[in-house]
């Protein structure tokens, strides 16, 4: 919508030089009937005033009064009425005007049907004109309405799919913190301190879409340790994420999911030390993460659940960038891979 201003000011200029090279051409052709210029001059300048006032009356009406396509035949009602009286009051002003030149009144009055078929064509395209300009500046503004709609309900499902995340772990941990507090209270409290860091920096990410791979790397170490506290000496984790990548940008808390899908089935179905790999590149200008965990084929596939965490990771990198190629899972015999494409947005 930012370039209707100017647009429109240029319509307001070319329509303003358009009417001064009418009045001219109007006053030559009067002249060049045999009348002196101080006519011509004077028949113009009144006949073409009049009818720039009633152009512009109607077209302040359009501006407030858009006709539908069923009574589209008004505007034509219109701009005959229109014509009708623009003819009738210029020749009435004209001959109280130049009332001396009998000649010049009789040819006013014979030329009225002239006038007539000059007042409508005038109108017609005036009121056409700016029909057509409101139509196209209410098409605008309801294109810009609706993408605003849009837009609010895509920011509020994804508040809503983060803010379901986050109940989500918390739960977990809570249960945790519950199963430590009796026989490692020491650990438990831990534990809680570790969470109350983890939700004061989720809460700090609320409101923003996307955070540098380095920060959300950082909030997820956070993370990593409340589980490293569940799950003692079993839980090892590595991260290789080049320089480059360490400063593009990914969607907040996107990984936490991934990884906590990831210490599920790593862990849950075995008690030996398990580790899990998370690894970032770059390619095609794109930031590519992956994250590997150990798992048991024959336990896992009974324990997968809902495959909630998946599906908001899928669901808001789609409304995110528009795409659902992003996310893509892969088995080998006891390897379960996840490879997540965040393309760059500039």
């Amino acid at each position: 919508m930012a370039f209707i201003p100017s647009f429109f000011r240029s319509i307001r200029l070319l329509y303003s030089l358009w009417w001064a090279i009418w009045i001219v051409l109007y006053s030559y052709i009067i002249h060049d009937l045999g009348y002196a210029w101080n006519i011509a001059w004077c028949d113009s300048l009144i006949s073409n005033g009049i009818l720039i006032l009633i152009c512009l009356v109607i077209g302040n009406i359009l501006l407030y009064y858009q006709p539908s396509k069923n009574t589209a035949w008004k505007l034509i009602f219109w701009c005959l009425l229109a014509a009708a009286f623009w003819s009738g009051l210029a020749q009435w002003v004209l001959s109280k005007w130049i009332s001396d030149d009998l000649d010049y009144i009789s040819d006013v009055s014979h030329t009225l049907p002239i006038r007539f078929a000059i007042g409508f064509l005038t109108i017609g395209c005036t009121v056409l004109i700016t029909w057509i300009w409101e139509f196209i500046a209410f098409k605008n503004e309801d294109a810009e309405r609706q993408a605003k709609a849009i837009s609010l309900a895509k920011d509020a499902e994804l508040a809503g799919l983060t803010q379901q995340l986050q109940p989500h772990f918390l739960f977990n941990s809570l249960n945790s913190i519950s199963a430590l507090v009796v026989n490692r209270p020491d650990e438990a409290r831990i534990m809680i301190q570790q969470l109350s860091d983890f939700l004061r920096g989720t809460l700090k990410k609320d409101n923003k879409q996307l955070t540098w791979l380095s920060e959300e790397l950082g909030h997820l170490q956070l993370y990593l340790n409340i589980e490293k506290v569940r799950f003692g000496h079993r839980l090892s984790t590595v991260i290789n994420c080049d320089e480059i990548s360490l400063d593009l940008k990914l969607p907040a808390l996107i990984l936490q999911p991934i990884l906590e899908n990831a210490i599920k089935f790593g862990l849950y179905d075995t008690i030996d030390e398990v580790e899990i790999k998370i690894e970032s590149k770059v390619e095609n200008k794109m930031l590519i993460l992956t994250v590997q965990n150990p798992f048991d084929p024959t336990t896992s596939i009974n324990s997968r659940g809902t495959g909630f965490g998946f599906k908001s990771v899928s669901r808001r990198l789609f409304l995110i960038y528009g795409r659902n190629d992003l996310l893509k899972t892969t088995t080998t015999e006891d390897t379960f891979t996840t490879t997540v494409h965040f393309p760059q947005i500039i």
